[in-house]
């Protein structure tokens, strides 16, 4: 599949998915969150592929928001059909997706990137990262997941005061925060991404699978997420996954997932 807004690579079991709209620091539009969730859906499906980085190009921008130009004559109702339709397409997507999919935040996180970023299972950061949700000073609020992934990642006050105030937090912040779990030289950024990325191959990738769907459920209202736990402990023993990493460590040897 050929797409015009983002690359793709392949090294191993990992791939790298880059937004790649410089001339607009990878802001998102509907075209973009389309591409990356066709991107992502058949990555998803292979199972060669054990773990998703997700980047944006260029050294000043992850993303750098939505597209304003696209939606600022909407109408309510168009705004409404504009926030569900990211929500399925891309953000509560990868979310829910069953291979784990890790932000490399190199740059600019803003609105709709940093929700991206935040939809992401989680964040490895740059130094010169700069992340916020302004939409308030656009008279909007986040719409693809921001008052309620933010509050959920540093709590309900520090997400008030950001999402409330629109400004940007640095990357040390974001990191004394939890909104990111590395921070590092930008130069060093894929490195470390795709150290951590190597080691999470390593494991059996139906019970990362399990253990993702258990831990969003935690934070689902609708759900029990010890009830939820328990459900996929078990189905664990019913994968040939477990019979593998059981044996492995009997035989003292390493698993072949």
């Amino acid at each position: 599949m050929n797409f015009e807004n983002i690359l793709i690579s392949k090294k191993s079991a990992i791939a790298t998915v880059t937004i790649n709209r410089p001339s607009k620091l990878n802001a998102l539009n509907k075209a973009t969150i389309k591409e990356l969730h066709n991107a992502l859906k058949d990555l998803d499906d292979e199972e060669s592929i054990r773990v998703i980085i997700l980047t944006g190009s260029g050294k000043k921008a992850f993303v750098a928001g939505a597209d304003i130009a696209e939606f600022a004559n909407y109408s309510a109702k168009e705004g409404v059909k504009l926030s569900s339709s990211g929500h399925k397409q891309l953000f509560s997507f990868i979310e829910k997706m069953k291979t784990p999919v890790i932000a490399a935040v190199n740059g600019y996180a803003l609105g709709g990137g940093l929700e991206l970023a935040m939809a992401c299972h989680f964040r490895v950061a740059s130094h010169n990262s700069r992340m916020g949700l302004p939409e308030v000073s656009l008279g909007v609020i986040p719409g693809y997941g921001g008052t309620q992934r933010l509050p959920q990642l540093i709590g309900k006050g520090r997400a008030m005061e950001m999402i409330l105030g629109g400004g940007m937090i640095d990357a040390a912040k974001a990191l004394e925060f939890g909104l990111v779990n590395h921070v590092v030289e930008q130069e060093h950024l894929m490195n470390l991404t795709v150290k951590i990325a190597t080691e999470i191959c390593q494991n059996s990738p139906k019970a990362i699978a399990y253990a993702i769907k258990a831990i969003n459920a935690g934070f689902n209202h609708n759900e029990n997420g010890y009830e939820a736990e328990i459900e996929a402990f078990g189905k664990c023993f019913g994968t040939s996954d477990f019979k593998e990493g059981t044996t492995a460590f009997l035989e003292k040897r390493k698993p072949n997932f």
